[in-house]
């Protein structure tokens, strides 16, 4: 599942994203959803959350649900 909706997407699911830094390689980084960051209810590039390591960037795959 991708993580361009919102309502797909709540604080505890394990995801992949793509930090700011790494937007030009597409290079992925796993972590646990913290905070969600987008308030509207989809984004075209992901909903950009905070993971529970402090790291924010926009979801691009959801790995468990």
């Amino acid at each position: 599942m991708d993580g361009r909706r919102r309502s797909d997407i709540r604080p505890g699911l394990r995801v992949s994203i793509v930090l700011k830094k790494d937007q030009r390689t597409g290079k992925l980084t796993e972590g646990i959803v913290r905070d969600i960051l987008t308030n509207s209810p989809a984004h075209p590039h992901g909903i950009k959350v905070r993971l529970k390591n402090g790291e924010v960037g926009r979801v691009k795959e959801i790995l468990d649900d």
